[in-house]
């Protein structure tokens, strides 16, 4: 049973702004771009764009009525993501909606103009979207996935349910803006759990599947897949993988774990992109995005999953099991 939501941490949030009543019916059509770095036919993509449009129906605009949104999917490829990002900003829509640090960096490249509202992304401000949090500045804001220190937590839980654990593989895109966060807190934190640091940079399924294959080599190892488009698209292969090797691996969103991932700690990111529906509708009714601070999550979930821990003989602590806020069986 989830019981945790992803609530505001900065002043002046979206969670306390008041609806300024619902928007107009019978004026133009307004334009919503949106681009994302994961597939179209993916029903976790599917499910997230379901919570946007709910997000953005409760505000009173509706797609195909008084707004039109034009979807572009770059599925993984930094490539097209460069393509789609300048296709979209020719459209000069009144927003775009960019998920993850590729889709921003490529949308970046193409407007300092139109204003662009994010969701997954770790550090907007080292990534240079945003001057500061409270204040961001430019034609960027939007929410926050992750904090860095939660490189720490993911490791943590590794060690507590697999005590033996001596190594870990970050396994992540690291062309990626956020490589550099994470694996800052990561080697803050695991000297004190005793733990090696492996940097896994993975691109493409071959990467992902040399990677995890040369770790697996040295016994007492686990994974930390860190997010970004590349380890969501390929999470099928990197959790069959995990299994294959019996390798105990932490996630950071529940999507994972219900395909067959051992555990997660993150946000619900269907509820984040209902959130990005209300700093879009503000932009539509005139606000800027330089005058909306970036959102910071606060609230994040446990999901487990008992099948899987059993399959690669763990045993999962009473500790761990009531912090849990989900547990697949």
């Amino acid at each position: 049973m989830k019981r945790r939501a992803f609530i505001t941490l900065l002043g002046g949030a979206i969670a306390t702004w008041p609806v300024v009543g619902r928007a107009e019916q019978g004026g133009p059509t307004r334009r919503i771009g949106l681009l994302t770095g994961l597939a179209e036919d993916d029903p976790e993509m599917q499910a997230r764009l379901t919570g946007f449009r709910q997000g953005l129906e409760r505000l009173g605009w509706s797609d195909g009525g008084n707004v039109r949104i034009h979807y572009r999917f770059a599925a993984a490829s930094a490539e097209q993501a460069r393509v789609l990002a300048k296709e979209l900003v020719a459209l000069q829509p009144d927003v775009i909606l960019a998920h993850s640090d590729p889709i921003s960096t490529a949308l970046q490249r193409e407007s300092r103009a139109i204003p662009i509202v994010f969701v997954g992304i770790s550090d907007p401000v080292a990534a240079g979207f945003v001057a500061s949090l409270p204040r961001p500045g430019g034609n960027f804001t939007g929410l926050m996935q992750f904090e860095a220190s939660i490189t720490g937590k993911w490791l943590a839980m590794l060690k507590e349910i697999a005590p033996r654990l001596a190594r870990a593989a970050l396994v992540k895109n690291t062309k990626t803006n956020d490589y550099e966060h994470f694996m800052r807190a990561a080697e803050g934190v695991a000297p004190s759990l005793a733990i090696e640091l492996v940097p896994s940079h993975v691109e493409k399924p071959a990467d992902i599947a040399r990677a995890i294959e040369s770790f697996a080599r040295v016994p007492d190892g686990g994974l930390v897949v860190l997010p970004d488009p590349t380890t969501f698209v390929h999470r099928d292969l990197i959790i069959a993988l995990a299994a294959q090797y019996r390798l105990p691996a932490v996630y950071s969103g529940r999507y994972s774990v219900v395909a067959g991932g051992l555990m997660s700690y993150g946000i619900n990111r269907v509820d984040e992109f209902r959130q990005a529906a209300s700093y879009v509708d503000r932009i539509l009714r005139g606000d800027k995005p330089a005058d909306l601070p970036v959102q910071a999550p606060t609230k994040f979930e446990t999901i487990i999953n008992l099948k899987t821990a059993k399959a690669l003989g763990l045993d999962v602590p009473p500790s761990v099991l009531v912090r849990a806020d989900e547990v697949i069986e």
